[in-house]
Protein backbone atom coordinates (compact mmCIF):
# COMPACT_ATOMS: atom_id res chain seq x y z
CA UNK A 1 0.00 0.00 0.00
CA UNK A 2 1.17 3.15 -0.98
CA UNK A 3 0.04 6.61 0.54
CA UNK A 4 0.04 10.28 -0.22
CA UNK A 5 0.86 12.38 2.75
CA UNK A 6 0.97 16.18 2.40
CA UNK A 7 2.06 18.91 4.98
CA UNK A 8 4.20 15.51 6.65
CA UNK A 9 6.84 17.32 7.82
CA UNK A 10 4.69 19.77 10.00
CA UNK A 11 3.35 18.45 13.30
CA UNK A 12 0.52 16.56 13.19
CA UNK A 13 1.67 14.82 9.82
CA UNK A 14 5.15 14.48 10.89
CA UNK A 15 3.79 12.53 14.07
CA UNK A 16 1.71 10.54 11.53
CA UNK A 17 4.34 9.59 8.94
CA UNK A 18 6.74 8.15 11.84
CA UNK A 19 3.72 6.42 13.30
CA UNK A 20 3.51 4.60 10.16
CA UNK A 21 6.81 4.18 9.29
CA UNK A 22 7.90 2.85 12.78
CA UNK A 23 5.18 0.57 12.84
CA UNK A 24 6.50 -0.85 8.99
CA UNK A 25 2.81 0.39 7.49
CA UNK A 26 2.57 1.41 3.61
CA UNK A 27 5.05 3.24 1.98
CA UNK A 28 4.62 6.68 2.75
CA UNK A 29 5.24 9.56 -0.26
CA UNK A 30 5.39 12.67 2.10
CA UNK A 31 4.68 15.98 0.09
CA UNK A 32 5.53 19.27 1.91
CA UNK A 33 6.04 22.94 1.11
CA UNK A 34 8.44 23.52 3.69
CA UNK A 35 7.36 26.73 5.41
CA UNK A 36 8.87 27.89 8.84
CA UNK A 37 6.33 25.01 10.83
CA UNK A 38 7.81 22.40 8.05
CA UNK A 39 11.33 20.89 9.42
CA UNK A 40 12.47 18.04 8.12
CA UNK A 41 14.79 17.01 11.02
CA UNK A 42 11.46 15.65 12.86
CA UNK A 43 11.64 13.02 10.35
CA UNK A 44 15.34 12.53 10.88
CA UNK A 45 15.13 8.73 12.14
CA UNK A 46 13.58 7.67 8.25
CA UNK A 47 16.70 9.05 6.63
CA UNK A 48 17.65 5.72 5.40
CA UNK A 49 14.00 4.35 5.34
CA UNK A 50 13.71 3.22 1.05
CA UNK A 51 9.92 3.38 2.23
CA UNK A 52 9.31 7.18 3.31
CA UNK A 53 9.94 8.96 0.15
CA UNK A 54 9.82 13.19 0.77
CA UNK A 55 9.22 16.03 -1.92
CA UNK A 56 9.53 19.68 -1.09
CA UNK A 57 6.61 20.95 -3.05
CA UNK A 58 2.87 22.47 -2.57
CA UNK A 59 0.07 21.35 -2.77
CA UNK A 60 -1.38 24.39 -4.74
CA UNK A 61 0.99 22.72 -7.82
CA UNK A 62 -1.38 20.47 -9.41
CA UNK A 63 0.64 19.26 -12.04
CA UNK A 64 3.39 18.49 -9.48
CA UNK A 65 0.98 16.84 -7.75
CA UNK A 66 -0.95 15.15 -10.98
CA UNK A 67 2.95 13.42 -11.72
CA UNK A 68 3.40 12.54 -8.09
CA UNK A 69 -0.23 10.50 -8.38
CA UNK A 70 0.71 9.27 -11.60
CA UNK A 71 4.20 7.94 -10.94
CA UNK A 72 3.26 5.67 -7.71
CA UNK A 73 -0.09 5.07 -7.70
CA UNK A 74 -1.28 5.76 -4.69
CA UNK A 75 -4.48 4.49 -2.45
CA UNK A 76 -4.94 7.34 -0.33
CA UNK A 77 -4.28 10.57 0.21
CA UNK A 78 -4.35 12.20 3.72
CA UNK A 79 -4.06 16.31 3.39
CA UNK A 80 -2.56 17.28 6.53
CA UNK A 81 -1.03 20.43 4.70
CA UNK A 82 -2.43 23.76 5.54
CA UNK A 83 -1.45 27.03 7.61
CA UNK A 84 -2.51 26.80 11.20
CA UNK A 85 -1.70 29.85 13.50
CA UNK A 86 -4.85 32.23 14.53
CA UNK A 87 -2.57 34.97 14.97
CA UNK A 88 -0.44 35.00 11.69
CA UNK A 89 -3.56 34.45 9.99
CA UNK A 90 -4.98 37.99 12.07
CA UNK A 91 -1.44 39.42 10.60
CA UNK A 92 -1.72 37.85 7.10
CA UNK A 93 -4.52 36.14 6.07
CA UNK A 94 -3.80 35.81 2.54
CA UNK A 95 -1.06 32.28 2.77
CA UNK A 96 -4.07 30.99 4.92
CA UNK A 97 -6.65 31.72 1.53
CA UNK A 98 -4.14 30.47 -0.76
CA UNK A 99 -2.77 27.25 1.33
CA UNK A 100 -6.06 26.78 2.81
CA UNK A 101 -8.76 27.11 0.05
CA UNK A 102 -7.10 27.34 -3.02
CA UNK A 103 -4.54 24.94 -2.10
CA UNK A 104 -7.14 22.06 -1.27
CA UNK A 105 -9.11 22.90 -4.56
CA UNK A 106 -6.15 22.19 -6.56
CA UNK A 107 -5.17 19.06 -4.35
CA UNK A 108 -8.81 17.73 -4.87
CA UNK A 109 -8.68 18.36 -9.25
CA UNK A 110 -5.59 16.38 -8.99
CA UNK A 111 -7.11 13.61 -6.91
CA UNK A 112 -10.77 13.64 -8.81
CA UNK A 113 -8.46 13.58 -12.31
CA UNK A 114 -6.91 10.33 -10.88
CA UNK A 115 -9.17 8.86 -9.17
CA UNK A 116 -11.65 8.77 -12.27
CA UNK A 117 -9.01 6.56 -14.65
CA UNK A 118 -8.38 4.12 -11.58
CA UNK A 119 -9.84 0.52 -12.25
CA UNK A 120 -11.89 -1.05 -10.09
CA UNK A 121 -10.96 -2.45 -7.27
CA UNK A 122 -8.60 0.07 -7.08
CA UNK A 123 -10.94 2.57 -7.42
CA UNK A 124 -13.17 1.49 -5.11
CA UNK A 125 -10.66 1.24 -2.02
CA UNK A 126 -8.92 4.57 -3.07
CA UNK A 127 -9.67 7.33 -0.13
CA UNK A 128 -9.24 11.22 0.70
CA UNK A 129 -8.96 11.77 4.02
CA UNK A 130 -9.13 15.19 5.35
CA UNK A 131 -7.99 16.74 8.80
CA UNK A 132 -9.51 19.81 9.98
CA UNK A 133 -9.93 21.39 13.47
CA UNK A 134 -12.81 22.23 15.38
CA UNK A 135 -11.99 25.89 15.11
CA UNK A 136 -14.61 26.07 12.24
CA UNK A 137 -17.71 25.44 14.51
CA UNK A 138 -17.00 28.94 16.33
CA UNK A 139 -17.13 29.66 20.36
CA UNK A 140 -18.95 27.83 22.66
CA UNK A 141 -20.27 29.41 25.93
CA UNK A 142 -19.84 27.15 29.57
CA UNK A 143 -23.74 26.47 28.68
CA UNK A 144 -23.46 25.08 25.55
CA UNK A 145 -23.06 21.15 24.57
CA UNK A 146 -19.48 20.40 22.71
CA UNK A 147 -19.87 20.64 19.09
CA UNK A 148 -20.73 17.97 17.28
CA UNK A 149 -20.69 16.52 13.57
CA UNK A 150 -23.78 18.19 12.90
CA UNK A 151 -23.19 21.39 14.88
CA UNK A 152 -23.07 24.31 12.59
CA UNK A 153 -20.07 26.35 10.86
CA UNK A 154 -19.33 29.81 11.84
CA UNK A 155 -15.64 30.30 11.97
CA UNK A 156 -14.25 33.55 14.18
CA UNK A 157 -10.94 34.07 12.31
CA UNK A 158 -9.31 34.67 8.81
CA UNK A 159 -7.43 30.90 9.75
CA UNK A 160 -10.38 28.99 10.91
CA UNK A 161 -12.92 30.49 8.07
CA UNK A 162 -10.13 29.12 5.43
CA UNK A 163 -10.66 25.48 7.17
CA UNK A 164 -14.14 26.05 6.65
CA UNK A 165 -13.86 26.30 3.01
CA UNK A 166 -11.50 23.74 2.54
CA UNK A 167 -14.09 21.72 4.68
CA UNK A 168 -16.75 22.82 2.34
CA UNK A 169 -15.35 21.67 -0.69
CA UNK A 170 -13.70 17.92 0.29
CA UNK A 171 -17.68 17.84 0.77
CA UNK A 172 -18.97 19.26 -2.20
CA UNK A 173 -16.26 16.55 -3.89
CA UNK A 174 -17.83 13.50 -2.35
CA UNK A 175 -21.60 14.34 -2.95
CA UNK A 176 -20.43 16.31 -6.67
CA UNK A 177 -18.58 13.67 -8.13
CA UNK A 178 -18.57 10.58 -5.73
CA UNK A 179 -14.67 10.88 -4.71
CA UNK A 180 -14.72 8.92 -1.68
CA UNK A 181 -13.90 11.38 0.80
CA UNK A 182 -13.70 11.52 4.70
CA UNK A 183 -13.42 14.40 6.80
CA UNK A 184 -11.96 14.87 10.54
CA UNK A 185 -11.94 17.80 12.83
CA UNK A 186 -9.79 17.53 15.43
CA UNK A 187 -9.64 19.99 18.95
CA UNK A 188 -6.31 21.56 19.74
CA UNK A 189 -2.91 18.97 19.39
CA UNK A 190 -0.02 19.11 21.52
CA UNK A 191 3.29 17.03 21.85
CA UNK A 192 6.70 16.36 20.65
CA UNK A 193 7.96 18.45 17.81
CA UNK A 194 4.68 21.30 17.68
CA UNK A 195 6.43 24.53 16.55
CA UNK A 196 7.33 27.04 19.14
CA UNK A 197 5.01 29.29 18.51
CA UNK A 198 2.06 27.21 19.68
CA UNK A 199 1.00 27.70 23.63
CA UNK A 200 2.31 24.49 24.91
CA UNK A 201 6.20 24.75 23.69
CA UNK A 202 6.10 28.70 23.82
CA UNK A 203 5.30 28.34 27.51
CA UNK A 204 7.99 25.98 28.31
CA UNK A 205 10.72 27.53 26.28
CA UNK A 206 9.96 31.04 27.71
CA UNK A 207 9.92 29.47 31.30
CA UNK A 208 13.28 27.64 31.05
CA UNK A 209 14.91 31.10 29.68
CA UNK A 210 12.77 32.90 32.73
CA UNK A 211 10.90 35.31 29.98
CA UNK A 212 7.37 36.23 30.68
CA UNK A 213 4.77 33.92 30.18
CA UNK A 214 2.26 35.68 28.28
CA UNK A 215 -1.48 34.53 28.59
CA UNK A 216 -4.51 36.12 26.93
CA UNK A 217 -7.42 38.00 28.39
CA UNK A 218 -8.14 36.82 31.92
CA UNK A 219 -7.00 33.13 30.76
CA UNK A 220 -10.00 31.81 31.21
CA UNK A 221 -10.43 30.59 27.59
CA UNK A 222 -11.35 27.09 27.47
CA UNK A 223 -10.05 24.67 24.95
CA UNK A 224 -10.53 20.43 24.46
CA UNK A 225 -6.26 19.30 24.78
CA UNK A 226 -5.71 16.34 22.76
CA UNK A 227 -2.45 14.19 22.41
CA UNK A 228 -1.00 14.99 19.00
CA UNK A 229 -0.08 10.33 19.11
CA UNK A 230 -3.76 9.87 20.07
CA UNK A 231 -4.92 12.27 17.37
CA UNK A 232 -2.95 10.27 14.20
CA UNK A 233 -4.06 6.81 15.83
CA UNK A 234 -7.70 8.24 15.09
CA UNK A 235 -6.88 9.23 11.79
CA UNK A 236 -5.92 6.30 10.42
CA UNK A 237 -8.61 4.33 12.27
CA UNK A 238 -11.06 6.91 10.13
CA UNK A 239 -8.49 6.19 6.85
CA UNK A 240 -9.10 2.33 7.52
CA UNK A 241 -12.63 2.11 8.84
CA UNK A 242 -14.58 5.31 8.23
CA UNK A 243 -17.69 5.28 6.04
CA UNK A 244 -16.51 7.45 2.99
CA UNK A 245 -18.49 11.25 2.59
CA UNK A 246 -18.79 11.24 6.47
CA UNK A 247 -16.92 13.53 8.94
CA UNK A 248 -15.42 12.65 12.52
CA UNK A 249 -14.71 14.30 15.36
CA UNK A 250 -11.34 13.96 17.61
CA UNK A 251 -11.45 15.25 20.79
CA UNK A 252 -9.21 14.68 24.06
CA UNK A 253 -11.88 14.45 26.55
CA UNK A 254 -9.82 17.33 28.29
CA UNK A 255 -11.55 21.05 28.85
CA UNK A 256 -9.35 22.87 30.15
CA UNK A 257 -8.54 27.04 30.52
CA UNK A 258 -5.45 28.26 29.34
CA UNK A 259 -4.45 29.23 32.77
CA UNK A 260 -4.91 26.17 34.28
CA UNK A 261 -2.48 24.72 31.42
CA UNK A 262 0.24 27.21 31.95
CA UNK A 263 0.10 26.95 35.94
CA UNK A 264 0.41 23.23 34.85
CA UNK A 265 3.01 23.23 33.07
CA UNK A 266 4.99 25.45 35.25
CA UNK A 267 4.32 23.08 38.42
CA UNK A 268 6.00 20.46 35.78
CA UNK A 269 9.34 22.85 35.11
CA UNK A 270 9.33 23.41 39.04
CA UNK A 271 9.34 19.59 39.42
CA UNK A 272 11.89 18.80 36.57
CA UNK A 273 14.29 22.13 37.16
CA UNK A 274 13.62 21.94 40.97
CA UNK A 275 17.05 24.11 40.57
CA UNK A 276 16.39 26.86 38.06
CA UNK A 277 16.78 29.81 39.14
CA UNK A 278 12.90 30.73 37.52
CA UNK A 279 11.47 28.28 40.03
CA UNK A 280 8.64 28.84 41.14
CA UNK A 281 7.87 29.50 37.59
CA UNK A 282 4.58 30.74 37.61
CA UNK A 283 5.72 33.74 38.79
CA UNK A 284 6.65 34.52 35.22
CA UNK A 285 2.92 34.08 34.36
CA UNK A 286 1.65 37.54 32.70
CA UNK A 287 -1.90 38.61 31.36
CA UNK A 288 -1.83 40.16 28.32
CA UNK A 289 -4.41 41.96 25.94
CA UNK A 290 -6.79 39.51 24.36
CA UNK A 291 -6.41 38.83 20.66
CA UNK A 292 -9.13 39.76 18.04
CA UNK A 293 -12.34 37.47 18.04
CA UNK A 294 -10.48 35.13 20.63
CA UNK A 295 -13.42 32.30 20.71
CA UNK A 296 -13.92 31.74 24.45
CA UNK A 297 -14.61 27.83 24.74
CA UNK A 298 -14.04 25.11 22.45
CA UNK A 299 -15.56 21.43 22.91
CA UNK A 300 -15.16 18.13 20.96
CA UNK A 301 -18.45 15.33 21.15
CA UNK A 302 -16.03 12.45 19.92
CA UNK A 303 -18.72 9.62 20.48
CA UNK A 304 -19.41 9.08 16.97
CA UNK A 305 -15.98 7.97 16.06
CA UNK A 306 -16.11 5.86 19.82
CA UNK A 307 -19.11 4.36 19.07
CA UNK A 308 -18.74 3.56 15.07
CA UNK A 309 -14.90 2.79 15.25
CA UNK A 310 -14.45 2.31 19.14
CA UNK A 311 -11.72 5.15 19.10
CA UNK A 312 -10.89 7.04 22.62
CA UNK A 313 -7.92 8.79 23.87
CA UNK A 314 -5.73 6.95 25.89
CA UNK A 315 -3.15 9.86 27.23
CA UNK A 316 -4.39 11.93 30.14
CA UNK A 317 -3.59 15.50 29.87
CA UNK A 318 -1.75 15.22 32.93
CA UNK A 319 0.79 12.45 31.53
CA UNK A 320 0.73 13.95 28.41
CA UNK A 321 2.00 17.57 29.47
CA UNK A 322 5.05 15.95 31.69
CA UNK A 323 6.23 13.43 28.18
CA UNK A 324 5.94 17.05 26.25
CA UNK A 325 7.59 19.06 29.00
CA UNK A 326 10.13 16.28 29.32
CA UNK A 327 10.80 16.18 25.57
CA UNK A 328 11.65 20.07 25.17
CA UNK A 329 13.92 19.44 28.01
CA UNK A 330 15.89 16.53 26.28
CA UNK A 331 15.63 18.40 22.60
CA UNK A 332 16.70 22.08 22.69
CA UNK A 333 18.87 21.54 20.14
CA UNK A 334 15.51 21.13 18.18
CA UNK A 335 14.27 24.34 19.63
CA UNK A 336 17.20 26.45 18.65
CA UNK A 337 17.60 25.03 15.47
CA UNK A 338 13.62 25.53 14.20
CA UNK A 339 13.49 28.93 15.90
CA UNK A 340 16.89 30.17 14.45
CA UNK A 341 17.81 32.95 11.86
CA UNK A 342 20.36 30.48 10.29
CA UNK A 343 17.53 27.79 10.22
CA UNK A 344 15.13 30.12 8.36
CA UNK A 345 17.80 31.50 6.09
CA UNK A 346 18.43 27.53 5.26
CA UNK A 347 14.75 26.84 4.47
CA UNK A 348 14.71 29.47 2.08
CA UNK A 349 17.97 28.94 0.52
CA UNK A 350 19.39 31.81 1.63
CA UNK A 351 22.77 33.15 3.20
CA UNK A 352 22.37 33.70 7.07
CA UNK A 353 21.99 36.73 7.94
CA UNK A 354 22.17 38.44 11.49
CA UNK A 355 19.26 40.58 12.63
Amino acid sequence: MTILVTGGAGFIGATYVLQKRQNHESLVLNLDKLTYAGNLSTLDSLEFDPDHIFIQGDIGDRQLVVDLLAQYRPSAILNFAAETHVDRSIDGPDDFIQTNIVGTFNLLEATRSYWQQLAFPERNSFRFLHVSTDEVFGSLSAEDPPFAETTAYAPNSPYSASKAGSDHLVRSYFHTYHLPTLITNCSNNYGPYQFPEKLIPLMILNAMEGKPLPVYGDGQNIRDWLFVEDHCRAIDLVLTKGKTGETYNIGGDTEKTNLWLVQQICAILDDLLPHSAHVPHANLITLVEDRPGHDRRYAIDFSKIKQHLGWSPQVTIESGLRRTVQWYLDHQAWCEQVTSDQYECQRLGLSAVKK
